[in-house]
């Protein structure tokens, strides 16, 4: 990834070759959505209904992909995918059932905890 397409976010996306969900995932309505207000017609080289699939194939050059915040870290670190961009204006809803005495998986804790802020 070049420094220019990330200065040039989110216009580079019209550009870069992009995989996303699905169209019946619960985020996809909201990632056209945000494309849409921006006039954004991303080139999509790939729908997945698994995000861990979808990160092997970004892994391997074959397109750009959202991510959450929380997860952005573990990609960057995992995989050594750069961030090309962020926006604030797109959310997505995380549900975690978790027992009261159980020990919990870092990940649980760590979207429990951003949930209590």
């Amino acid at each position: 990834m070049h420094k220019a397409e990330v200065d040039r976010f989110p216009g580079s996306l019209d550009r870069l070759p992009v995989l996303l969900p699905t169209a019946h995932s619960a985020l996809r309505p909201r990632l056209d959505r945000w494309f849409e207000a921006r006039s954004l017609r991303p080139r999509i080289v790939g729908e997945f209904e698994d995000s861990a699939l979808l990160s092997v194939f970004a892994a391997r050059g074959m397109g750009v992909f959202p991510v959450s915040s929380l997860g952005a870290g573990d990609v960057a670190m995992t995989r050594g995918l750069p961030l090309l961009g962020r926006s604030d204006e797109v959310t997505d809803e995380i549900h975690a059932i978790c027992s009261r005495r159980g020990r919990h998986h870092p990940l649980v804790t760590r979207i429990l905890e951003a949930a209590r802020r």
